[in-house]
């Protein structure tokens, strides 16, 4: 990273319209005469292009364990999650692992905050397993499930809010296909089968993404897990990340909004700066950089402000002061508040309504 903070001063971002964006004072886009329903979507598109509408958008997201196991089921608690709380986009958020199913991956359900699954058998436990891995059927088994929860909760919200399908970066899916520690030794003991591997995930994934947008999703939700102080050397990501980064995202090409998650202590943002996105998320309030250093560097929508914890465990009145503070950090302009990541499936509802209220005060 550089002098602390891992955004590029030279980000050039999609715009939404067509073209691109550079650094620069951000417009304020105020709402022009339009249907109630479309709110949402002006407060989105007003952050996309830097500015702010009547508010900034707001966007909270959660696992739904148990529920998430069934298409019905889990678009039907994502659809009263967004009714309840008025958010301005629903993410949609599977059940952990998702993407490894349909490969032979075994996982279950133990109760813990974050609501996700732990990972009991996983299909890669030789490096020659990564040649067996073949090319799914993205609208059958597992994939396909998501495919239906996106058609279902695009039915439940109809066309006034913003759906995001949430898709992993290639080399973040050969993590949970191997383990946390395998793939760092096939990484760097036998990269010509990960690749191998790689290039058959990444296949897979570039034809989910284009499912999903065909099922209903505005767009994708792009969540890199690896690319990290903490999991590889940025070298390292360079080779096994990106290219297969780049090839998922070509995929999602004509969507309206794709969003860079990237996941762990010290990202490495600058690294992933030219990704062609249109935002960018990351764990604000726990590793640099701030909204405020970030915003300082960039005229990229950015999503953030909201610690998991603050949420989860603090009171609505310091809720509300940590968002303030992160709106001050942004003036508002280009700028989603959100968490660094899923919430805690206790979060207090009224936490997550002051959030909203705080944001549109």
């Amino acid at each position: 990273m550089r002098a602390g903070c891992a955004v590029r001063c030279s980000l050039t971002i999609r715009d939404p319209r067509g073209g691109c964006q550079h650094a620069g004072t951000p417009r304020v886009l105020r709402r022009t005469s339009s249907p109630e329903g479309e709110v949402h979507w002006d407060r989105v598109r007003a952050a996309l292009q830097g500015g702010v509408a009547d508010a900034p958008p707001v966007a909270l997201w959660r696992h739904f364990p148990q529920h998430d196991q069934r298409a019905e089921t889990c678009a039907q608690v994502h659809v009263a999650f967004w009714r309840r709380h008025g958010f301005d986009l629903l993410k949609v958020t599977p059940t952990s692992g998702y993407y490894g199913e349909d490969w032979g991956l075994r996982a279950a359900y133990r109760p813990n905050r974050e609501g996700v699954r732990t990972y009991l058998d996983r299909p890669v436990k030789r490096g020659q397993d990564w040649a067996r891995l073949r090319p799914l059927d993205v609208t059958a088994g597992a994939y396909g499930r998501e495919l239906r929860v996106l058609r279902l909760v695009r039915e439940g919200v109809g066309p006034q809010v913003p759906v995001l399908a949430t898709v992993f970066s290639p080399l973040t899916v050969a993590r949970t296909l191997s383990g946390d520690q395998a793939v760092l030794r096939y990484l760097r003991e036998e990269p010509d089968r990960l690749h191998e591997g790689l290039e058959v995930i990444a296949d897979v994934t570039s034809r989910f993404v284009a499912a999903c947008l065909g099922a209903g999703a505005d767009g994708v939700f792009f969540a890199t897990q690896m690319a990290c102080a903490g999991a590889v050397t940025e070298e390292e990501y360079e080779a096994f990340g990106r290219p297969y980064d780049l090839r998922v995202l070509e995929a999602a090409a004509g969507a309206e909004l794709v969003v860079l998650h990237a996941h762990g202590e010290r990202p490495y943002l600058d690294l992933l700066a030219d990704y062609p996105v249109h935002a960018f998320n990351w764990h604000d309030r726990r590793t640099p950089p701030s909204l405020r250093e970030a915003r300082q560097r960039t005229s990229a929508c950015l999503w953030g402000g909201v610690d998991e914890a603050t949420l989860a465990d603090r009171s609505p009145d310091e809720v509300a002061r940590e968002v303030r503070d992160a709106l001050q950090q942004t003036a508002g302009r280009g700028h989603v508040v959100a968490g660094g990541c899923v919430i805690p499936i206790d979060t207090p509802p009224e936490n997550v309504d002051a959030v909203v209220q705080a944001a549109r005060g």
